[in-house]
């Protein structure tokens, strides 16, 4: 099967269930989408894509959220707690600096439990739900295991989860422990969580629900809809690029089907998709090197080390869906460091928005390709950013001012000030 943007909506095979199927990205092999569990191809181990017999247009989505978008997903509802229907906001002191024509920030930290995962999520546990399972799993770097958690809970299902040890912010330990999953703190980085967990889900020990999963894609694929119908409302035309960070590389691979859908409905012109662009932090930044490289596929980075605990993450599963993402759509990837991030997470808190650190990468990324010349100034222009600021509240008061201590009276508050 072709991930080009030109490639032509396939026939809907004799497996298909009311008009849904799954397809391998590598083979074409296809698979009837709920009579067993699966993840990955059966005769070749490719990544599966979701496909449907009849794609929407913009006049079929109705309502509010996520499940606005129900006609390009595979049910009509899912377990919901109102996730989706998060602000593009406009940040005029930021559009300015960075120097673009337009700049809006998709905040996705402002879902129910604080991050895009919630889109996901909401698919990914009903999809469960339809196949009987009962023990939901995932790795991760944080986020994923709160939604995980929330969902599971909300769908009256046990959760486990494993992670890093002493590499997850304490914020999203809370969540997935108050949530009620069972957290398990693995000697090891993420890579080596994920590894564990899709052998669990290889042996029939729980629903893997990272984004391996191709249905939590289907989910997040409902970002890249909410950020063209705004930018249509605001500006009569889609954005010339979306910037975002990338650690497993799901959103971006989300983002590129959601528009591959749409151009195949003829609801898009090839010509007019956004540039999808990646950041990375320097120091977990293999999908960067791929694409510098012009490689066809990822290295897997053994160590990698950033400040921006949510895309601390070598080896990004879905690199075979997200390298023709960026390439087809004329985007590109880049590496900052993690004084930038900081940096971006400061100026983004100053437009009154406050973020995660891995989220910022993607206004430092586009920040520094507009130093560079390869965002032009006349570009509208969408970056993505991922997690709330109270995700990971030591590294928002490392970035911060300092508390200073006063006299408990008015005079001591108003000489301290005059100082």
């Amino acid at each position: 099967m072709s991930l080009s943007l030109s490639a032509e909506q396939p026939d809907e095979p004799a497996d298909a269930d009311d008009g849904v199927w799954l397809e391998c990205i590598e083979c074409g092999e296809t698979f009837a989408p709920f009579d067993d569990v699966r993840y990955t191809c059966d005769e070749c181990d490719g990544l599966l894509e979701v496909r449907y017999a009849d794609l929407p247009t913009f006049d079929d989505f109705d309502g509010h959220g996520v499940w606005r978008y129900a006609d390009a997903l595979p049910f009509a509802e899912g377990v919901s707690i109102q996730e989706g229907a998060t602000p593009l906001y406009e940040v005029p002191r930021l559009e300015e600096s960075i120097g673009v024509e337009a700049l809006r920030i998709k905040h996705e930290g402002m879902n129910p439990t604080g991050s895009f995962k919630d889109r996901g999520m909401t698919v990914g546990v009903r999809v469960a739900k339809e196949l009987g399972v009962d023990r939901l799993a995932c790795a991760s770097t944080g986020n994923t295991s709160a939604a995980l958690a929330a969902y599971g809970s909300r769908g009256g299902m046990q959760t486990l989860v494993l992670l890093p040890a002493g590499k997850v912010a304490a914020g999203k330990i809370a969540q997935a422990s108050l949530h009620g999953a069972r957290i398990l703190e693995v000697d090891g980085n993420f890579d080596a969580c994920l590894d564990i967990v899709q052998e669990l889900a290889g042996q029939g020990e729980a629903y893997l629900l990272n984004s391996l999963n191709p249905f939590r894609l289907e989910g997040q694929k409902t970002i890249g809809l909410e950020i063209l119908e705004g930018f249509l409302a605001d500006y009569d035309a889609v954005p010339d690029r979306i910037v975002l960070p990338v650690g497993n590389a799901g959103n971006t691979s989300a983002l590129y089907k959601a528009f591959r859908e749409l151009v195949q409905a003829g609801e898009l012109d090839e010509d007019d998709v956004p540039k999808l662009t990646g950041v990375q932090a320097e120091g977990a930044a293999p999908m960067v090197e791929a694409i510098e490289n012009d490689a066809d596929e990822v290295r897997r980075w053994d160590d990698v080390e950033t400040r921006a605990t949510a895309i601390r993450i070598g080896n990004p599963v879905n690199a075979p869906k997200a390298l023709p993402g960026i390439r087809e759509t004329g985007g590109t990837a880049v590496a900052v460091s993690d004084e930038e991030i900081t940096e971006a997470q400061r100026d983004i808190a100053g437009e009154g928005i406050g973020v995660e650190p891995a989220s910022a990468a993607s206004v430092a990324g586009l920040r520094k390709l507009r130093a560079e010349g390869v965002v032009d100034d006349d570009e509208r222009v969408a970056c993505l950013t991922t997690g709330h600021l109270l995700k990971d509240p030591d590294a928002a008061a490392a970035a911060g001012s300092e508390p200073e201590p006063v006299p408990a009276d008015t005079d001591g508050v108003l000489e301290h000030l005059s100082e």
